[in-house]
């Protein structure tokens, strides 16, 4: 089930780096925030597996970064584990590898996600930074109309996380 994460505000985590790395996590993420904008999560025949509303997300952090003088780089985690709360050695491996030019890493996912980057980075030397509030689980309907085109829908609003007393 996924997680329910909001966006937060982490310039101010943010000012005094001159580099900063994003890595997201293509699941929940990218399905909070097309459920939060509206809009499709996946439009198959115009943006592949792509969600326009994240993509356009990371997009923001990444011009406000570089309005700044801030170099920035985008790293996501890819199968067998495509969940960036699951990972593999060889994923982590790969985060350690990107990161090394970076003076801080930027991370899109819930709390869980985070932790295997701060395990993935931590002699590294790289400041590690949550940018997503993980706040509940999501029900939700996802519907797919002509042509390939995936809609989720809330059933509810997002419960918190943890089990139900």
């Amino acid at each position: 089930m996924p997680v329910n994460l909001t966006p937060r505000d982490v310039s101010s985590d943010l000012a005094g780096f001159n580099s900063v790395l994003i890595a997201s996590c293509p699941v929940c993420p990218p399905m909070c925030l097309a459920m939060q904008k509206e809009e499709p999560f996946i439009e198959f025949f115009k943006h592949g597996t792509k969600t326009p509303a994240f993509e356009d997300h990371i997009q923001s952090i990444r011009d406000s970064l570089e309005e700044r003088g801030v170099r920035t780089g985008v790293f996501s985690i890819h199968a067998p584990t495509p969940m960036m709360c699951l990972w593999t050695e060889r994923q982590r491996a790969r985060l350690r590898k990107r990161a090394e030019d970076y003076e801080a890493v930027l991370i899109l996912a819930c709390d869980s996600g985070t932790e295997s980057a701060r395990d993935a980075l931590k002699d590294t030397g790289c400041e590690v930074i949550q940018s997503l509030d993980m706040d509940g689980v999501i029900n939700a309907t996802t519907s797919i109309h002509f042509p390939l085109t995936v809609v989720m829908e809330p059933r509810s609003e997002p419960g918190p996380v943890g089990r139900a007393p």
